[in-house]
């Protein structure tokens, strides 16, 4: 597969570069490792710190979500790969601790040794921490195991959440008990059209027929849990949003946030006519769409396919996803 390439083995770090090189006003990295990423300027010591970090590939995920009213530092691994302890530690301390520090990850074994290791070394310096490990993929867990399922692009909205909530001057233990509500009514279901293909690689991560999709997948090319002919619009809606409403036992009356994430390849086009059949279906339904997000949020390289996310909303939540809040690579609009 073609890609705008020098070295297949300097791709991460020389992708890392051109990022640097290119919004120096709002990121910067550690003298020591320059995977360990954090907000430029003076930082507010008034708030809680709030940290992420996963593999490289998923661009805006996870790097993208540094920013005004969001994270406010990232370590970055390898290609779908977790980041070092090491370099989770050296964004840490890169940052204010005074009001403690929040680590948001992804429900992946890797990413939670290594942030649990910085954490441990944190609590030797006498800072303050939380982890809160985001499970919102419907396809690896039953809801009664939802605590087991993998973190995929509801990881969006625990930044939003977790971002505005340290920038209102939450506590760290306020902040992270927002984060584990959220986590706990929000669920999401992807679907692939493609695989992708990792740089260096002959062939992609998996081969799927022209008329085929797969249900289910992840944002690391893991292949998804049923492969089935190619559906519609409304027929990929009208599957997840049985779903997603099932197992948030959304009723009619609920009020519910929604976002439509492009996998890679996935024209905005497409995602609008996607949003639209989710959006009949939700109101069939009864239950209520009061914030609404399309773009590419979580993608998996240049795999086609998409991902619906549901968020149910209480007063609280709505009012901290409604607060604005800016990256280089993403920007929520504050909505009144």
């Amino acid at each position: 597969m073609k890609k705008v390439v020098n070295d297949q083995n300097a791709f991460l770090e020389e992708s890392l570069a051109g990022i640097l090189e290119a919004y120096p006003e709002y990121l910067q990295c550690s003298d020591l490792d320059t995977r360990a990423i954090f907000r430029a300027g003076t930082p507010d010591k008034d708030k809680v710190s709030v940290i992420t970090g996963g593999g490289f590939g998923h661009l805006p995920l996870f790097l993208g979500y540094v920013g005004d009213g969001l994270c406010d530092g990232v370590a970055v691994g390898n290609i779908f790969s977790t980041p070092s302890a090491s370099t989770v530690y050296l964004v840490t301390k890169a940052l204010p601790v005074q009001k403690g520090v929040l680590y948001i990850i992804g429900n992946y074994l890797g990413d939670l040794m290594n942030f649990e290791m910085a954490a441990e070394r944190a609590t030797a310096d006498k800072i303050e921490s939380k982890i809160v490990i985001i499970s919102d993929d419907v396809a690896s867990a039953p809801r009664g195991e939802w605590r087991n399922r993998r973190g995929i692009s509801g990881l969006v909205f625990a930044y939003k959440i977790a971002g505005a909530a340290a920038k209102k001057r939450y506590t760290l233990r306020e902040t992270a008990c927002l984060v584990e509500k959220a986590n706990e009514n929000m669920a999401t279901f992807g679907v692939a059209f493609t695989s992708c293909q990792l740089p260096g690689a002959n062939l992609p991560v998996f081969s799927i027929g022209e008329d085929e999709m797969e249900l289910g997948v992840g944002i690391h090319g893991e292949r998804g849990v049923k492969r089935v002919k190619m559906m519609s619009s409304h027929e990929i809606s009208e599957m997840a949003v049985q779903m997603l409403t099932e197992d948030l036992n959304l009723s009619e009356g609920d009020q519910t946030a929604v976002l439509i994430n492009g996998l890679g390849a996935t024209s905005r086009e497409e995602q609008h006519i996607l949003f639209h059949d989710v959006s009949q279906c939700l109101r069939s339904r009864g239950v209520i769409l009061k914030r609404s997000y399309l773009g590419e949020y979580a993608t998996c390289l240049e795999m086609s396919g998409v991902s619906i996310s549901l968020l149910k909303l209480d007063p609280e939540l709505l009012m901290l996803l409604s607060e604005p809040a800016y990256s280089p690579f993403i920007s929520f609009h504050g909505i009144r």
